[in-house]
């Protein structure tokens, strides 16, 4: 296998911009006082970003990924990001795994 240069320069700069604007984002929340509200809406913004992704497979594709987009949703009510991302991850393997 091989990596086109312009490939991994893109690759590595998707990686600067994200850790970019997470930084920011960490050092301006740091500096304010959130109120209770605005603390739980920020809490909210996860499981909307991992709706916002996961929604168009869910409808476009086959019963599995519709079954483990709905464990995902389920997850996150409850979890972080990324368990609720993986118990989706593994839902659909194990469905395609059993034939669905």
């Amino acid at each position: 296998m091989t990596l086109d240069p312009a490939t991994l320069a893109a690759i590595l700069a998707m990686m600067a911009a994200t850790v970019f604007t997470r930084l920011i984002g960490a050092l301006l929340v740091s500096r304010f006082t959130l109120s209770p509200r605005l603390e739980r809406a920020l809490t909210a913004v996860p499981p909307a970003v991992l709706m916002a992704v996961v929604t168009p497979t869910a409808i476009a594709t086959g019963p599995a990924e519709t079954i483990a987009c709905l464990v995902a949703a389920l997850a996150a009510l409850r979890l972080p990001l990324l368990p609720a991302a993986g118990a989706g991850v593994v839902t659909v393997a194990l469905l395609r795994a059993a034939g669905l």
